[in-house]
């Protein structure tokens, strides 16, 4: 993997070695099931414990407020169905579920379930400045009107495709001074910039570490103290009988050394090298192939740059740039042999020939200076190369 070029990060990346090494000296020595009352399995308790107050410290909450489950998704759903389920059977008036279409699909088609259910779902409108963030004025307006109906609020810190950032702390502020519940899509955020869920007005929060270096297969779900929720997966008294089922020890474990990594590197100026790294290579391709950048305007996640290529085709791209050892996503997903343009830009407005040209680039911090100066080339050339076939076939 050495000579590749991996610019698909926010999809997944490379494990740690540290976290490889640690997760298969728990399968070999601490593999027994942490719910039994006998020596081996308070051994894998253990393991667990002390991975918990790893990511604890990662994330800035109690030991006790974090939930372990099998990735984000899961603790989306147990974040959102789990906090519905709860006002169903508690509040008879709570059963609007506010959100927005810039989500990723793990909220965005809970939502679209929840209305064809016959639910209420209040989708937010965009800020108004193309950045795919929600008006949070709006969002003011309507707690005000509607506070006592609402059930829940969730909202995306980071997205997953352009890496525009929203004004969470704001929302969840909004949200505590009218008494509703706000959830926050955390994925593409911790790991990445710091996090103290202590600060901030946050009821849950969903994330996973196969975003910052950790495996697969493992997920959190922030609940802060107090927030009741009903289990989504049930049969036993795990993790305070909110996630029913034997722990994936070994994936926990991995998640543990993962946060203490990622806390490592926080305290350092990646952060500050990886936005000028990402600035560079943007303002490189931009300035060879007239690409658009979207969410420009507004903040951006440091390590992503969403670029539309006008007249070509996401997958050609994709596919050509593999061809050359770079790694890339459309953000887009593949339906009947077809590459669909991304929902999420079309919520945010993009035209449909922008955004069936859309390529996300998402470094992480083992990416390299040298790394992003050859990916330049790389598509340079291959958009000049698309561009030259298109006029081509056109001419023809």
């Amino acid at each position: 993997m050495n000579d590749r070029l991996y610019f698909d990060s926010n999809a997944s990346t490379r494990p740690a070695d540290e976290v490889v090494e640690e997760m298969a000296r728990n399968l070999r020595e601490t593999w027994g099931n942490p719910s039994s009352v006998h020596r081996v399995g308070g051994e894998a308790k253990r393991v667990i414990e002390l991975a918990r107050e790893s990511v604890a410290r990662l994330v800035g909450c109690q030991e006790r407020e974090l939930v372990f489950t099998s990735g984000a998704s899961e603790s989306i759903a147990v974040a959102i169905r789990g906090s519905m389920e709860h006002f169903a059977n508690h509040s008879s008036t709570r059963r609007v579920f506010v959100t927005t279409r810039f989500e990723h699909s793990a909220v965005r088609e809970v939502a679209q379930h929840f209305e064809r259910s016959g639910h209420e779902v209040v989708w937010l409108r965009g800020a108004g400045d193309d950045s795919g963030t929600p008006d949070l004025d709006a969002l003011s307006e309507l707690l005000d009107a509607r506070a006592d109906e609402i059930a829940l609020v969730s909202l995306m810190w980071a997205n997953n495709e352009t890496g525009a950032l929203s004004d969470v702390a704001r929302a969840g502020r909004l949200c505590r001074e009218h008494g509703v519940r706000f959830h926050s899509d955390a994925t593409q955020w911790v790991g990445k910039m710091p996090t103290d869920f202590a600060a901030l007005e946050f009821d849950l929060a969903s994330f996973s570490p196969h975003k910052f270096h950790g495996p697969k297969g493992v997920g959190a779900l922030y609940a802060r103290r107090g927030t009741r929720l009903v289990a989504q997966s049930v049969g036993g008294p795990q993790e305070l009988e909110r996630r029913g089922g034997t722990e994936n020890v070994a994936g926990i474990v991995g998640f543990g050394v993962a946060a203490d990594l990622a806390a490592r590197w926080l305290a350092t100026e990646g952060l500050a090298l990886g936005t000028v790294m990402r600035d560079e290579f943007e303002r490189a391709v931009v300035g060879a192939t007239g690409a658009v950048v979207h969410s420009a305007e507004g903040a951006r996640l440091w390590n992503t740059t969403n670029l539309a290529f006008a007249k070509l085709e996401a997958e050609a791209i994709l596919l050509l740039l593999s061809e050359r050892g770079m790694f890339v996503s459309a953000g887009a997903a593949c339906a009947s042999g077809s590459l669909d343009p991304s929902p999420i830009l079309l919520a945010m407005g993009v035209p449909a020939e922008l955004a069936h040209g859309s390529i996300r680039f998402s470094i992480s911090r083992e990416t390299t200076t040298a790394q992003c100066a050859r990916a330049v080339e790389i598509v340079t050339q291959a958009i000049a190369k698309l561009r030259a076939s298109s006029a081509s076939a056109i001419g023809g």
